[in-house]
């Protein structure tokens, strides 16, 4: 019984291979197609998400791969170069000690990642984004030794350092991760990174060669016209409180719909500004939206008891999160880099909505936030709560630094991303290839 099993095992792994034989050799070149893979979610993987577009843009055939969980950008679904690849997330066992747990996990996420990787038609390139990259980067490594491809590996931060979080840095499976990402770094044909910090990080100690690709807000991040604000308000007011209008003491001509911050004059149909209306803040956190955590922190926002501030966690289509970014005021971000290496991309994308920032602190924050230019740093609490109260002081008045700042902003004319990928990803691809 036990000989018929193991020869039947062993007659599967041969038919694999044939089959893996087979398709390697039929394969008709890859040039011209590319994969690019995140073992996360797709919707939320904005930065991958511009490169596929990137790639189709320049007639490429782009195998996007990831999970399937938030519904990503419209662009991303039109287009007719682009293949959504899905991969099923796993969530791992639930019995035996944690270990064995993520041990068994990621060895399933391995054959699972390295089937789907060899499912697609032959590319010339697989770019993958790290973290997570265990195991995806040494599963991106054997697939583009199987398919004789190229492997990119886009650096958004360590893996490691995230892990280090929750077990702290001298944990066995962090040095495990921490050497793994080192090893198999290491085997990458070419190498983006976010920063000139992580650039300089991963040369000096991992004698890897990486080159600088910055975030850039795409061409869709751009201030909001007042009447898209004002449709945007009034669509979300249909669900959340904060955007409908509080008092109604206004003298408003003929009876124009309102929303707690715009407002249509009766008269004329055209929108405007309420007088009174409150300040729109955006906080870019990792807990709003449908993230884990929100439940949790939506129970402590409840508890509190302001007179003049309304909180609010809406979760938004990606196409109505950069109309949200270019109505609003001013953007607070509490992104802090678990390797002081990399920057947050939110902010990023509010400064393409020329939308001034307060962020806090961290190592190479210097490289996007310049204080007093186009935001302010703050390291506490009171500090941040300083910086609100100075800035809105005179709040709605086109004064004071607030307006400076995003004067600024206007005035910079920083790249979007298309310019800047052109300049510094597409001569690794080769133009002519």
């Amino acid at each position: 019984m036990a000989a018929g099993g193991a020869v039947l095992a062993l007659a599967a792994v041969l038919a694999l291979a044939a089959w893996l034989w087979r398709r390697r050799q039929v394969a008709a070149g890859g040039a011209g197609r590319v994969c690019v893979a995140v073992l996360g979610d797709l919707g939320r993987s904005p930065r991958m998400q511009y490169h596929a577009l990137s790639l189709a843009r320049h007639g490429r055939d782009v195998a996007l791969l990831g999970y399937l969980q938030s519904r990503p950008h419209g662009d991303v679904l039109r287009s007719g170069r682009i293949r959504l690849v899905p991969v099923t997330d796993l969530w791992g066992l639930r019995v035996g000690p944690k270990l064995f747990q993520y041990v068994v996990k990621v060895v399933v996420q391995a054959m699972q990642l390295l089937y789907v990787m060899l499912k697609i038609d032959q590319p010339s390139y697989i770019l993958l984004q790290n973290p997570p990259g265990l195991p995806a980067i040494a599963v991106a490594w054997l697939a583009c030794r199987f398919w004789r491809s190229k492997l990119i590996i886009d650096w958004h931060n360590y893996g490691y350092s995230v892990m280090s979080l929750s077990h702290g840095r001298n944990h066995p499976l962090v040095q495990i991760a921490k050497w793994y990402e080192k090893l198999f770094g290491r085997l990458s044909d070419y190498n983006l990174c976010v920063t000139n910090a992580m650039k300089e990080d991963l040369w000096v100690n991992c004698n890897i060669k990486a080159v600088t690709l910055y975030d850039k807000p795409a061409a869709y991040f751009k201030e909001t016209p007042l009447e898209l604000q004002h449709h945007l308000y009034m669509k979300l007011a249909e669900d959340y409180e904060p955007f409908k209008p509080q008092y109604v003491t206004e003298s408003v001509s003929g009876s124009g719909e309102k929303s707690a911050f715009t407002e249509v004059d009766g008269s004329n149909g055209q929108v405007k500004k309420r007088r009174a209306r409150p300040a729109l803040l955006i906080s870019s956190t990792s807990w709003t939206g449908k993230g884990p955590l929100k439940d949790y922190y939506n129970g402590l926002i409840n508890k509190l008891h302001f007179k003049h501030i309304q909180i609010c966690t809406p979760w938004l289509e990606a196409e109505d999160y950069p109309l949200l970014l270019g109505s609003a005021d001013l953007g607070v971000c509490l992104h802090k880099s678990s390797s002081g290496l990399d920057l947050p991309m939110k902010v990023v994308d509010m400064f393409g909505c020329c939308l001034p920032v307060c962020a806090i602190h961290f190592e190479c924050l210097h490289e996007l936030v310049k204080h007093n230019e186009n935001g302010l740093i703050f390291r506490d609490s009171d500090e941040l709560a300083a910086q609100l109260k100075m800035l809105f002081l005179e709040f709605p008045t086109l004064e004071g630094k607030l307006h400076s700042f995003r004067r600024n902003l206007h005035s910079c004319k920083q790249l979007r991303w298309d310019e800047s990928w052109d300049q510094t990803v597409l001569p690794l691809l080769g133009q002519n290839e």
